[in-house]
Parts: C-alpha cells; sequence; structure tokens
C-alpha cells in the first residue's frame, strides 16, 4: 500500500489518492494592497475549531496571489453552489479577469464575497503556518450566514453534484 523508503515518491499517485476525498469548493478573496481584488478557487478549505471559531485553507507558494492574502487584513471565503462551476473554473486560473462581470459585494470587513453562493464567512488572519509546498492559513470568523443550497462537489478531478438520499 505505501512506497518503501527506496521507492521513488509517485506524486500523480498520491494526488489521485487524495482525490478519493470529496471536497467542497470554495473561493477564498481579499483586498491587496493596492485596491485590487484577488481570489482563487479552492478545496483546502476546512473547519479547526468552534471556540474560537476558526478556518484553514492552504495556498501553494507558487499562488501569484500569494504575497497579497499574507498581507491581507480581511478574507471573504464564498462556499460555491452546484450552479457556480464556471466560477470555480474561472478563479482556479492563475491569470485574468477573474472578477470581470462577476457579482459580488464587500463584506463588513472589507473582504469581497461572491454573489449567489452556499455560504459566506469573512475572517481575519490568525495565524500562517509552513506546509511544505504550501503556507497554511488559519483565519478567525467574524461573520457567515449559509443559504439553502446544493453545494459544488470536487472529486477524483471532476465536478460532482449530491444525489437525493434513498
Amino acid at each position: 500500500m505505501s512506497s518503501s523508503p527506496a521507492e521513488a515518491f509517485d506524486v500523480d499517485a498520491f494526488r489521485r489518492t487524495l482525490g478519493a476525498f470529496a471536497t467542497g469548493v470554495a473561493i477564498v478573496a481579499a483586498e491587496a494592497d493596492d485596491g485590487s481584488l484577488v481570489g482563487m478557487t479552492m478545496s483546502s478549505f476546512n473547519s479547526v475549531s468552534l471556540d474560537p471559531p476558526l478556518v484553514l485553507f492552504s495556498v501553494a507558494r507558487s499562488a501569484l496571489c500569494l504575497p497579497a492574502l499574507k498581507s491581507a487584513r480581511a478574507f471573504g471565503i464564498s462556499v460555491l453552489a452546484q450552479h457556480q462551476q464556471e466560477l470555480s473554473t474561472r478563479f482556479s486560473r492563475a491569470r485574468g479577469e477573474k472578477w470581470a462581470g462577476v457579482s459580488h459585494l464587500r463584506g463588513a470587513h472589507g473582504a469581497p464575497l461572491v454573489m449567489d453562493a452556499a455560504a459566506h464567512l469573512e475572517c481575519v488572519p490568525h495565524a500562517l503556518h509552513d506546509g511544505g509546498d504550501h503556507e497554511i492559513f488559519i483565519a478567525r470568523v467574524l461573520e457567515h450566514r449559509a443559504q439553502a443550497s446544493d453545494p459544488l462537489i470536487f472529486h477524483a478531478g471532476r465536478y460532482r453534484s449530491l444525489s437525493a438520499a434513498h
């Protein structure tokens, strides 16, 4: 099941193994120091603690928006709804006009939030940790809200949808 130390670690196989874990999809966004908006699609988003209310997300060290996220004063996390697959794809790209034509609002703490998302969380930085080729952000939740909506799901390299219980 696992490789021995003498065997080379197969990164592609590891990625496929991790892909067996279905995740929701979110957009993490912030305002950069120059006032522009940054954002990226995120499937590495999790709850950490209820007291205090903490969540985490991780960002590749190679991500173009990493410096802006590291200096952000607030984060807007929009948990995408099933109908927002196009937004997920758009915000997963490194470059481009991600925000052009995207309906969004500013949360009470200034971070951008995508309209019609299944849930919104407004957060402030709490801690930053080394995560190998990623930086792990822990954020304190200040505001949150959810609406009845089916979430966008990602599993085994594809978008999926939930099926009704039988």
